[in-house]
């Protein structure tokens, strides 16, 4: 199996009659450790340099959800129907535990999978999300909008301002996390499309009107939550207040940057993940 992410292979595997599109690197044995993208996110948008870390050690699996990117079918609008997708795309690759690492929509999704299946679920890492009922993510939309606003006119991704801190340290990981993402040349992922960003939205935005699920308390499973400490669209607090509300949960906040911390201090994050995921 591949141990580079930029060279792994496309695949896909049948979900019910839709298809699913992943892909897969790293060691073949032990239990995969499956990776959950954030809103307006493909394959590609996954950092080569945390995937590559991450499988050196583990079989890692990213994928996309229904409707988004390569996968076929129509994007859900809840983040419950993405969970039972996940759980789905799970039993049709024959895993019966994983580890989940959710990173923003997908923290939120990785939340509903190990209350709906915790039977799937060994342990997870939740970066730059939220448990239902924090505010943040029903001003995705606007947040988006005003981001690509100002990129246009700056000249700049509109990553730069969504993922990264304004300082010049911060800006300067964000400049090397965009080549990072630029590596993968060849059989790169379908865009993902408006309709699917609309869907995205209303899920985010219900998970802000819901109330924070009782059922968190319950999950008995080790959980990393991880964010930077200026997060703006996840407030930094609904780290704290997800790690409060898990039994067996370890709070890691890392300085001096947004919403993309885990990129900007990939290094570190891949060595504390490693380091969760062995124990």
């Amino acid at each position: 199996m591949t141990a580079s992410f930029v060279q792994a292979p496309g695949e896909t595997v049948d979900v019910a009659g839709t298809p699913f599109a992943y892909r897969e690197l790293g060691p073949a044995g032990g239990v995969p450790l499956v990776l959950l993208n954030h809103i307006t996110a493909v394959l590609d948008e996954w950092d080569p340099a945390v995937v590559d870390g991450l499988a050196a050690e583990r079989r890692v699996i990213v994928v996309d959800l229904r409707g988004v990117g390569g996968s076929g079918g129509t994007t859900p609008d809840s983040i419950e129907a993405m969970a039972a997708d996940t759980a789905a795309f799970l039993e049709a690759r024959g895993l019966d535990l994983v580890d989940l690492l959710g990173f923003s929509l997908g923290g939120m999704v990785a939340q509903a999978v190990v209350q709906q299946r915790p039977d799937l679920v060994r342990r997870i890492v939740l970066a730059g999300t939220s448990p239902a009922g924090d505010e943040g993510p029903a001003g995705w939309g606007s947040t988006l909008q005003n981001a690509f606003g100002k990129s246009a006119a700056e000249g700049k991704h509109p990553k730069h301002y969504l993922f990264f801190s304004p300082t010049s340290r911060s800006q300067a990981a964000a400049d090397a996390f965009l080549a990072r993402l630029d590596e993968r040349t060849e059989d790169r992922d379908a865009p993902v499309t408006d309709e699917t960003i609309g869907a995205q939205l209303i899920a985010a935005t219900k998970w802000e009107q819901g109330t924070s699920p009782a059922g968190l308390t319950d999950v008995d499973k080790p959980v990393l939550v991880v964010n930077g400490d200026n997060d703006l669209l996840v407030p930094t607090i609904s780290s704290f207040n997800l790690a409060q509300l898990l039994p067996n949960a370890t709070l890691s906040i890392y300085p001096d940057a947004g919403h993309g911390a885990i990129f900007q201090y990939h290094q570190l994050f891949v060595q504390q993940t490693l380091e969760f995921l062995r124990d």
